[in-house]
């Protein structure tokens, strides 16, 4: 018997978590955060509690409270006893935040079967994040820590990554792990053979990106399988057509940033390879230097070592790395305690915020709004901002949004949006699902599941804690 049980994705748009049980084996497709249920009760200054370990989580629904998944030192933290692991591993779609870290809780001994490319994101992204209890996918800190504990190695967990072509095999599950095109790489969608016939998941997909290939290969694959069962993302299902593209950002934005008669400012999501392709090719244009962060470093190195991505390392003669300022004011090496920082600091490509006000039509400088103080060294006056992101979509995400506007008011930045959505439109959607023709389909990750009951065929609106069975 094949059964499915929903415990993230359901009526939000992220926190995937799907138990997939086929007889004895049992397995979750992703197991991400849910930034709307963390929402609801935390903030930036409200958070769960260290000191607790999962307590907090468990206590808010954050996370499932099912038996064998969890860490041994989370459960002893939390006055239970530790379990043996019921569950034969993670395969995981890609690295973004939202279906993969919470992985961060469970158990050493469930492997994590993911993308080459997607392990080197999440590395990257381990390197140059400060260790919490919601973000040690890699590895982790026994809880509780003692200072006697500092010092001590990391408890690693078990990766095995795949390229598509590349069959996995966990316990009796056979998995075909297909790529797909999104805003980050190494995206896949899964073939999930189980006792009953082919379930498909999408993961995250689109067919407006740089790669649509990819995910008509996918698509293809997947209706060759004639599977009784689709699991499908669905976050634009209310978007009817996309008339976004990466060619898009690329001329709008080459367009304003060559008007510019002071310095040009870019923000974007650095796990999204296109996107910094974009915007490199118009520094390149317009012959001037592409600044990014010895954070940005971190991804790009990784994404240097994979030949298929084609990018630039970080000492690349057209990129330049923005040395942060220390807590004294200066650029003294020994202040840097960051070892992302410091391992770096012998590259000769570094530039510092008062180079740059020197002739500030030479570069393009990549800055997120959590560092927009930099603003204050920069001096961008009379430039251009291009926010190349998502619109916000939550309340939290309005307050930074209104922010960020009271940060480009003050320094006269003339505000430009230019994005490409990650995610398959609506119109897209419904063909895909048409052509691929599953027995029953299975819409997640979305707050408007409803609207796929206008697509001729069976359609299971699944509620969070249900089991469903094959």
């Amino acid at each position: 018997m094949v059964k499915l049980i929903f415990y993230g994705g359901v009526e939000e748009i992220g926190g995937n978590k799907i138990l997939l049980e086929d007889n004895d084996t049992k397995i979750f497709l992703d197991f991400g955060m849910s930034f709307k249920k963390r929402g609801l009760y935390f903030e930036e200054f409200l958070t769960p509690r260290p000191a607790n370990g999962i307590g907090d989580f468990l206590a808010m629904k954050l996370i499932p409270d099912i038996r064998g998944i969890y860490r041994e030192d989370l459960l002893e933290h939390l006055g239970r006893k530790a379990e043996e692991p019921d569950i034969a591993g993670v395969a995981l779609s890609h690295a973004h935040a939202d279906h993969a870290n919470y992985i961060s809780f469970l158990h050493k001994d469930i492997p994590i079967y993911c993308g080459e490319t997607c392990k080197y994101i999440l590395d990257a992204v381990q390197e140059q994040s400060q260790r919490t209890i919601e973000n040690e996918v890699i590895d982790y800190k026994k809880r509780p820590i003692f200072r006697r504990d500092y010092g001590k190695p990391t408890i690693k967990r078990i990766f095995k990554t795949f390229r598509t072509g590349k069959k996995i095999t966990i316990d009796s599950l056979e998995i075909e792990p297909i790529h797909v095109d999104h805003s980050v790489p190494g995206s896949y969608g899964f073939i999930i053979h189980t006792s009953k016939g082919s379930l498909i998941y999408t993961g995250d997909l689109r067919m407006h990106g740089l790669h649509a290939e990819m995910t008509t290969d996918f698509m293809e694959a997947v209706k060759e399988s004639k599977p009784i069962a689709m699991i499908t993302e669905g976050t634009r299902i209310d978007r009817e057509k996309s008339n976004e593209s990466e060619n898009t950002v690329y001329n709008n934005s080459k367009k304003e940033i060559s008007q510019c008669k002071n310095l040009s400012i870019v923000d974007f999501n650095f796990k999204d390879v296109d996107r910094f392709t974009t915007f490199y090719r118009i520094a390149k244009d317009l012959d001037k230097k592409l600044v990014i962060s010895f954070r940005h470093a971190c991804f790009l190195e990784r994404y240097h070592k994979d030949k298929k991505l084609r990018t630039p390392d970080s000492i690349d003669e057209n990129i330049l790395l923005l040395k942060p300022k220390r807590m004294t004011g200066t650029y003294i090496g020994e202040d840097y305690k960051e070892k992302y920082i410091r391992k770096r600091l012998k590259h000769p490509n570094l530039i510092t915020a008062e180079d740059i006000t020197k002739k500030p039509t030479d570069y393009m400088v990549i800055l997120n709004f959590w560092y927009f103080n930099t603003l204050i060294d920069l001096k961008p006056n009379n430039g251009v901002y291009i926010h190349s992101l998502s619109e916000p979509f939550n309340e939290e995400m309005e307050i930074s949004y209104e922010r960020m506007q009271h940060w480009l008011n003050h320094f006269d930045l003339r505000f430009v949006q230019s994005h490409c959505s990650g995610h398959i439109c609506g119109l897209d959607l419904r063909e895909l699902i048409q052509t691929i023709n599953p027995k029953i389909l299975y819409p997640i990750h979305t707050e408007h599941p409803n609207m796929f009951k206008k697509i001729p065929t069976k359609v299971e609106i699944v509620r969070e804690g249900k089991m469903y069975k094959l």
